[in-house]
């Protein structure tokens, strides 16, 4: 873990110019050029807005807006989605760097991540000023989001590690993510509130550590509670998130030797 980290301080410029390079071939060739990277998740905004807000009459939740409620939970999903998605073909998206650069392979999802990262703080101030413009004040709580952020990116990096891993050799991998992540868009309480189910499935619900992540964002922006307040869901999420970070650096270290001959 110690190498990793000095790893990953060591080779922090090439990581910040592969991270550029990963942007650019993302969206090369369009008009827009990486502007796309944030006009999605702006449209999906505003037309889950125009759906919930003009076509339901969506009330406010908890007596804030339902706009504002519904990006606390919105933009760290969009983070998360993101995140994995790339993450997951970040081996399969460099394979010139494992077959024929000196390069440490492990850290191909950081780049993933990187790149899902200056999107995400993007939205994250982006969300301060929507706060702000509805007449909201700015919160000590705000500043709470870091922590979620960093929860978040462990969390990312250790399922990224077992997907971009085992997608090397089975490229189902791949549908079986992207099927995984819209499931999770719908059984994560991120437009509809968990107090819409009987509490006693709460727990059901919560065994997902992205509502930690989702609840944890509104906590901060809304709910103003920190999250040692929860030290249930806090230490649930830490012992899960660990578990998959330290088995998706054993399974990434196990198949990594492979990855040269089967790409």
């Amino acid at each position: 873990m110690f190498g990793f980290l000095k790893a990953i301080i060591q080779n922090r410029r090439l990581l910040w110019s592969l991270t550029k390079n990963d942007f650019k071939q993302k969206y090369l060739g369009n008009i827009l050029g990486i502007a796309w990277a944030f006009i999605q998740p702006t449209a999906t905004i505003l037309i889950f807005w125009f759906v919930f807000q003009v076509g339901f009459k969506a009330k406010p939740v908890d007596d804030f807006p339902f706009i504002l409620w519904l990006v606390a939970g919105m933009f760290p999903w969009f983070f998360f989605a993101e995140g994995l998605s790339n993450g997951t073909n970040s081996i399969l998206s460099n394979i010139f760097l494992v077959k024929k650069v000196v390069f440490r392979v492990s850290m191909l999802p950081i780049i993933s991540l990187l790149s899902a990262s200056v999107i995400h703080l993007f939205f994250i101030f982006f969300m301060f000023a929507m706060f702000i413009y509805y007449g909201y004040s700015p919160e000590l709580y705000w500043i709470q989001t870091i922590y979620y952020f960093f929860a978040t990116s462990v969390l990312l990096l250790g399922i990224s590690w077992i997907t971009s891993s085992v997608v090397v050799f089975f490229k189902d991998m791949g549908q079986f993510v992207i099927m995984m992540i819209q499931f999770g868009f719908w059984l994560t309480p991120i437009f509809w509130d968990i107090k819409m189910i009987p509490e006693r499935y709460h727990w059901i619900i919560e065994l997902n550590p992205i509502v930690y992540i989702i609840e944890g964002y509104r906590n901060s922006m809304i709910y103003h509670k920190w999250f040692w307040e929860d030290m249930n869901m806090t230490i649930y999420f830490w012992v899960i998130t660990t578990t998959l970070f330290v088995l998706g650096g054993l399974t990434f270290k196990k198949l990594r030797p492979h990855f040269a001959d089967v790409l």
